[in-house]
């Protein structure tokens, strides 16, 4: 358990960091503010889910953890 909290602080960190490089503003129309904030908050938690559960399945087969 230890592990896997420690892996999802880090690919918070990542995810964030990558997310940041992503220009939304192009992506949604226009006034509509409060969607696309909902929407990348639910993306980002989405992928921290979908990333840290990937490399703990990873580590657990290849025995790292």
């Amino acid at each position: 358990m230890n592990g896997k909290f420690f892996l999802y602080i880090v690919v918070t960190i990542v995810v964030i960091w990558s997310m940041d490089s992503v220009n939304i503003n192009q992506i949604f129309k226009k006034n509509h503010i409060i969607q696309a904030r909902v929407f990348y908050f639910l993306l980002g938690i989405s992928l921290i889910y979908l990333v840290t559960n990937f490399l703990m399945d990873l580590f657990t087969s290849i025995k790292f953890i």
